[in-house]
């Protein structure tokens, strides 16, 4: 008999411990701590907990928070947040060895990204290099598929644009 883990409310969730990738690990061994699910963030602290995650070279927790932030958000931002979760996925798969998932997600989330801006001018939402982020995916996307090896935490991406350096007084 196949007896699967279940979460408070009986439905099916894998107790296994992961890795910082979200790979599965035997039980028993030492993990790293799951995101917790639905939690509801302003957009500055989904920016702030995804860029400190993917910082540390954990995407996959990254996406995570993305998509409580796609879930829980406006609808008006949900294309956005799904964007971002496609991307920290597409590094996912990048830094695990699989090339054609990663590039394939890499392009997606960078084409949903680039799409025009409801507003019509250049999109940055809650200060997220929009632009900036698009060159990233594109790029590490045609590196994944030239056979370059990704280091999740060293391919990390900046979320929002560091400000600009102050002028001449």
């Amino acid at each position: 008999m196949n007896v699967r883990d279940r979460d408070g409310e009986g439905r099916a969730r894998s107790a296994r411990p992961r890795d910082g990738l979200g790979r599965p690990l035997p039980y028993g061994e030492p993990g790293v701590e799951r995101q917790p699910e639905g939690v509801v963030r302003t957009p500055a602290e989904t920016v702030a907990e995804a860029q400190r995650l993917l910082a540390a070279g954990m995407p996959f927790h990254a996406h995570e928070v993305f998509e409580d932030a796609w879930k829980s958000g406006p609808p008006a931002e949900a294309a956005l947040w799904r964007a971002l979760a496609q991307l920290a996925v597409g590094l996912t798969h990048a830094a695990r060895g699989n090339a054609v998932g990663g590039a394939r997600l890499l392009r997606r989330g960078a084409d949903a990204l680039a799409g025009p801006d409801p507003a019509g001018g250049p999109w940055s939402p809650h200060g997220i290099d929009v632009p900036g982020l698009v060159r990233w995916a594109r790029e590490l996307a045609r590196r994944v598929e030239d056979g370059a090896a990704v280091d999740a935490a060293a391919e990390a991406p900046r979320l929002v644009s560091p400000p600009d350096p102050p002028g001449p007084a």
